[in-house]
């Protein structure tokens, strides 16, 4: 059986030192979370659950009792925003 020829790989050069000039003066990106995503983060996920538990405990308050059901969806929306920005911790 034939065997098919072999590809030659181009021998490696280091870059010259020009390139590295070049490298050190460029200044770093940062790549991470903020030092805000956290707070905002846990804050989201306790309004949400006390938002859902007053509403629990005192369903006749003025501000819970004009939204009847909507305060489990408005507090399951705190917490679905919390688990948004928990996707975008590290």
């Amino acid at each position: 059986m034939p065997e098919s020829s072999r590809r030659k790989k181009d021998s490696y050069t280091p870059p010259s030192n020009s390139d590295k000039k070049d490298r050190k003066d460029k200044k770093a990106v940062k790549i991470g979370p903020s030092k805000w995503l956290a707070p905002v983060m846990v804050a989201m996920f306790v309004i949400g659950l006390a938002w859902i538990v007053i509403w629990y405990i005192a369903p006749d308050f003025w501000i819970w009792g004009t939204l009847a059901g909507w305060n489990v969806a408005i507090g399951f929306a705190f917490i679905a925003v919390g688990f948004i920005l928990s996707t975008r911790w590290q």
